[in-house]
């Protein structure tokens, strides 16, 4: 799935020059505080039972308190996809940027 969601949207960092890969600093200081919440979270549900990754689909790739590496990537990929959208639809549709945003300081 996390494969599906690199095609549909990573498109739109190539043909509408998002530029989002190209400020990616600026994407992680978006994603990662989000992220680590998120994951302490999932470390909680798993250390009280709540939650579980079912072994026999997943990589068998390990981090710290026993998340497995899709969980880590899905933190990753999905906000990711979810910027280039919105970058992509802003890109092809400016008026909304302004709308929502106020106007480009570049011009």
């Amino acid at each position: 799935m996390l494969a599906f969601t690199v095609f549909g949207s990573f498109w739109l960092e190539i043909f509408l020059k998002t530029s989002v890969l190209k400020r990616w600093k600026r994407a992680l200081i978006s994603i990662l505080p989000i992220s680590f919440f998120f994951l302490v979270w999932d470390a909680y549900a798993i250390a009280q039972g709540h939650w579980f990754f079912n072994r026999d689909r997943m990589l068998g790739i390990y981090g710290p308190f026993d998340i497995p590496l899709e969980e880590f990537l899905f933190f990753i990929i999905v906000p990711m996809a979810a910027i280039l959208t919105l970058e992509g639809v802003t890109t092809v549709k400016p008026h909304l940027r302004e709308k929502e945003f106020g106007k480009d300081e570049k011009k």
